[in-house]
C-alpha cells in the first residue's frame, strides 16, 4: 500500500513492482508537470552488501494519455544498465563516494530516457547516472550535496529527470490496517479491538525509516498535453521479456517481446479494490479494458466491511449497501474522472473510457495553502485531481468509501457523521524525513548506519 507488494506475483519481483504514482503542476515551476513512479519497495536502508538498485532487465514507463481514450498517447521509457568495475570485491565501495565519478564506488547505474509520441521515438538522454544508494556518513558522506544533487540530469528537450533512491514518503498504517481494517484511533469503535479492551491510539507509519526507487521527470505542461485539452491521464508500468534462459553458470538471458508485469493509476486501486484472485490479472492489463472491473469499483468490498467491523458507525453507509446501490461517485473519481458540473469550478473528467488513470486538470494552478486532504479538504490541486507527494490518500480514499462522496451523484444521501473523520491517525509529520520544496520532491534517502533499525 499504496501499491507495495499488491498482488502475488509481483510481491516476488520487488524491482519491477510500482508503489507509487504522483502526478501535480510543480508548486515551484507551475509551468511544469512533476511526475514521479516509484519502485522497489520497502527497502531497509542497512541492506549491504547488495544494496536496492533499478532492474537492468525491466522496461519502465510512464505513460500520458492526451486524448482521454485510456491510450498512451506519450510514453517515457526508462532503461537501466549496470557497471561493476572490479567483480573481484565483495564491496559496493571501497572507500568513501565523494562524487558520481568517484573510483571507489563498485557498482553503478546508468540509463537512457526514451519518448514516444505521435512524431516516433525520440532518445531524450543515455548515459545518464543514479546517485549510489546512501550506505552511511563513512561511504556516501555529504550524500545530498554531493550525490543526490549532480544526479538531477537535464534532457535533450530542456525536461528535468532523476532516478535513483528516495525517502519514502507514502504515510500508512500497514500493520494497524491489514489487521482486520483496525483504525488505531478509532479502535475502541472496532468489534475485535474493542473486545480485546484496545483504547484510540496514534497511528504508527510502517514505511518510516524505509526507501524507495524513485523515477522523476519535470515536463513543461505544453509537452504532455494536447491543444484544448488540459486534463492528462497518467500511469506506469514495469514490463519483463516473455522468454528468460538459465544456464549452468547461473546466468540468464532474457529475449521476446516485452509483456506487462506491473502498472499503477491511482493509489489502493489494487491494493483494496481488486479481489485477490484477479491482482495479478488486473497488473497485465492496460488501463483501456478496466471496463471489466467496473463491478468492482461499484461494490467496493471495503464499504461493506466498515458497518461490519465498526457497528452501529456507519447505519447509512450499510443501508446503501443493504440496497446494493452501485458506487457511481466512485466509479467517477476513479475511473472516468469528475464531470464539469458536479464540483463548482472543477473537472478532471477524461471521458466515458473506464479506466485506472491518474488524472491531472494541468491549469489548476498550485494550492497557496494545501490541504493534505486534496479535493475533500477544498484544495483543487490534490487529490483525486493528480497526487502530490503528501496528499494524504489513505485518509481520503477511506472516507470516500465510507460514503462521504455520495452526495456529488445523489443529493439525498447523507454520509454518517464517522464518514468524514476516518483516518489510519498518520500525516506528514510522521515521515522520518521532510519532502524537498523542489524537484524530486521525495526527501534524501535513509542511510543505514544512522537508521533507527540498524
Amino acid at each position: 500500500m499504496s501499491s507495495h507488494r499488491e498482488a502475488p506475483e509481483i510481491s516476488k519481483d520487488p524491482v519491477a513492482d510500482s508503489t507509487d504514482v504522483y502526478a501535480f503542476v510543480s508548486p515551484d515551476k507551475p509551468d511544469t508537470v512533476t511526475l514521479i513512479a516509484n519502485y522497489v519497495p520497502l527497502q531497509g536502508p542497512a541492506g549491504g552488501p547488495n544494496f536496492f538498485e533499478f532492474g537492468d532487465d525491466v522496461l519502465y514507463e510512464i505513460h500520458i494519455d492526451t486524448q482521454g481514450h485510456a491510450e498512451p498517447d506519450i510514453s517515457y521509457q526508462f532503461r537501466f544498465q549496470t557497471q561493476l568495475p572490479d567483480p573481484d570485491t565483495f564491496l559496493y565501495n571501497t572507500a568513501p563516494i565523494t562524487s558520481l565519478t568517484s573510483p571507489a564506488w563498485n557498482r553503478r547505474q546508468t540509463y537512457s530516457v526514451t519518448r514516444i509520441d505521435s512524431s516516433g521515438c525520440h532518445e531524450l538522454g543515455n548515459g545518464l547516472i543514479c546517485p549510489p544508494c546512501n550506505i552511511g556518513p563513512l561511504s556516501t558522506p555529504q550524500y545530498a550535496a554531493a550525490l543526490a544533487e549532480p544526479a538531477v540530469h537535464r534532457l535533450s528537450d530542456g525536461s528535468t529527470v532523476f532516478a535513483g533512491q528516495r525517502a519514502e514518503g507514502f504515510y500508512v498504517d500497514l500493520g494497524s490496517i491489514f489487521d482486520l481494517l483496525d483504525l488505531r484511533p478509532f479502535q475502541n469503535l472496532q468489534v475485535y479491538a474493542k473486545a480485546l479492551g484496545f483504547k484510540a491510539a496514534p497511528g504508527v507509519n510502517t514505511p518510516k525509516f524505509l526507501n524507495v526507487h524513485s523515477i522523476a521527470l519535470q515536463v513543461p505542461i505544453s509537452r504532455v498535453t494536447a491543444k484544448g485539452r488540459p486534463v492528462i491521464g497518467v500511469w506506469t508500468t514495469a514490463s519483463r521479456q516473455r522468454v528468460r534462459v538459465d544456464d549452468d553458470s547461473g546466468c540468464h538471458f532474457r529475449s521476446g517481446p516485452f509483456t506487462q508485469v506491473s502498472r499503477l493509476g491511482n493509489p489502493l486501486v489494487n491494493e483494496v479494490i481488486i479481489p485477490l484472485g484477479k491482482k495479478d490479472f488486473w497488473n497485465t492489463r492496460h488501463p483501456s479494458h478496466d471496463k471489466q472491473f467496473a463491478a468492482y469499483f461499484a461494490h467496493p468490498e471495503v464499504a461493506a466491511l466498515l458497518p461490519a467491523l465498526y457497528p452501529g458507525v456507519f447505519p447509512h453507509l450499510a443501508a446503501l449497501d443493504a440496497a446494493n446501490t452501485p458506487r457511481a461517485d466512485i466509479e467517477a473519481i476513479l475511473l472516468t474522472g469528475i464531470p464539469q458540473g458536479i464540483i463548482a469550478g472543477f473537472t478532471n473528467f477524461t471521458g466515458p473510457v473506464q479506466a485506472d488513470l491518474l488524472r491531472l486538470n494541468t491549469s489548476i494552478q498550485p494550492a497557496v495553502k494545501p490541504s493534505i486532504f486534496g479535493l475533500l479538504g477544498g484544495d483543487a490541486a490534490g487529490f483525486p485531481n493528480g497526487r502530490r507527494v503528501f496528499d494524504d490518500v489513505v485518509s481520503i480514499e477511506l472516507r470516500a468509501l465510507a460514503g462521504v462522496t455520495v452526495p456529488l451523484v445523489d443529493k439525498s444521501f447523507t454520509p454518517d457523521a464517522a464518514a468524514g473523520l476516518l483516518t489510519d491517525g498518520l500525516t506528514p509529520a510522521d515521515l522520518g524525513t521532510p519532502y524537498l520544496d523542489v524537484f524530486p520532491y521525495l526527501g534524501v534517502p535513509y542511510d543505514g548506519y544512522d537508521h533507527p533499525a540498524a
